[in-house]
Order: structure tokens, then C-alpha cells, then sequence
């Protein structure tokens, strides 16, 4: 909703979202962690520039840890875990069957896209590898949006999504490995296909 580099301010975001001084204080803080927003000393909050290198650089992290991820919970995973990642898919395959090419710009595709992603690797049993991976996720969701906005023709996610699943439950780790290492960076393919020039 707000462009990279816009000043936050407090009054105009209280207004926006009906919430507290306190609350959006407690917000910022964690946008601020998160990388998603920059404090400015005493001149206040700004939403973080988007850039090619962060994106590359945020990309190439993500490929590294989620390959992890997706080896460690093939190893642990049990029969509960594979149960789990099924209907995770189907709701997010259901969705974009039934939006069709507005699938990418409707509000309702990231709460299941999230969700299945993690599924896949729900098992890997290190909390703070699945903490990194989901924080690094959310940061690219900024790049996801644009990506969406911009892409010239429909791309075929969810073919792509039940290739990964179906490698991941037959416990084939190199294939889901390499699947997910093509998969992850479509995106950032596509952004900077479609819309590097907006970078600064």
C-alpha cells in the first residue's frame, strides 16, 4: 500500500488503521526489525527502499535456507506432516483455479500461499531455522506484490506448487531441492524482467 521511501507519519497511519500512538509505536518497532521499515534518528520511520541488489541478495539467502529446510524435514517428517501439506495445496490450488488470472492480485491468495510453503518444511524440527525462513518470506512478499502487478502473463504456480509437494512426500530431496531452487527465484526473474526500472 505505500511506496518504498514514503515518510510515516504517525497521524496520517492512526487515522489509516484506527489504532493507538502506542500501537503503531510498537508496530514500526517491529517493521524496523523486520527490515521493512528504516528509522530515521529523530526525523521518524520511512517504508524501506527496494533495490535489485537486496532483492538478488534476499533471493539467493532464501534458496539456501529453504533447501535446508525442505532436507531436514524429509528426514523428521512423519505421516501427520505429509497429511498436513495436502490440504494446504488444495485450498491454494482451489483458489487459483477458480480466480484464474486475478489469482495474483486478489487479497486472499497470500494467506494460503504462506501457509502451504511452510508445510512443506513444517517438520524440519529447528525453530529457528523455520523463525529465519519465515521472516525472510514475509520480506519477499513486498517483491511478490510487484511481481503481480507487473507480470505480463499467467504463470502457471500452481503446477509448479504440486511438482514440489509431490517430490517432497515421496521424500526425493534432491528433486524437491532443485524444484524449489527454480521456484523461488520466478519471482525475482520477473521483477527484474518487468520492473528494474523503478529500482533506484
Amino acid at each position: 500500500t505505500l511506496k518504498p521511501g514514503t515518510k510515516l507519519r504517525f497521524e496520517t497511519l492512526r487515522e489509516m488503521y484506527e489504532v493507538s500512538f502506542s500501537t503503531l509505536r510498537e508496530a514500526l518497532s517491529r517493521l524496523v526489525a523486520e527490515g521493512l521499515v528504516l528509522a530515521e534518528g529523530q526525523r521518524g520511520f520511512v517504508v524501506a527502499p527496494v533495490s535489485l541488489a537486496d532483492l538478488n541478495d534476499l533471493t539467493d539467502v532464501r534458496v539456501l535456507i529453504e533447501r535446508e529446510c525442505i532436507r531436514l524435514a524429509i528426514e523428521h517428517g512423519d505421516d501427520r506432516w505429509e497429511a498436513d501439506i495436502i490440504p494446504a495445496f488444495h485450498r491454494l490450488d482451489r483458489l487459483q483455479s477458480r480466480l484464474g488470472a486475478r489469482y495474483y492480485l486478489s487479497g486472499e491468495r497470500a494467506p494460503l500461499h504462506g501457509p502451504f510453503h511452510l508445510s512443506l518444511v513444517a517438520a524440519c524440527g529447528s525453530p529457528n531455522l523455520l523463525e529465519i525462513r519465515q521472516k525472510l518470506f514475509e520480506r519477499a512478499h513486498r517483491y511478490r506484490s510487484m511481481s503481480s502487478q507487473f507480470r505480463p502473463q499467467w504463470r502457471a504456480k500452481n503446477v509448479e506448487h504440486k511438482m514440489i509437494m509431490d517430490r517432497v512426500i515421496a521424500r526425493e530431496t534432491a528433486t524437491a531441492q532443485d524444484l524449489a531452487d527454480r521456484h523461488i527465484p520466478g519471482t525475482t526473474q520477473m521483477v527484474i524482467a518487468q520492473a528494474s526500472y523503478l529500482f533506484a
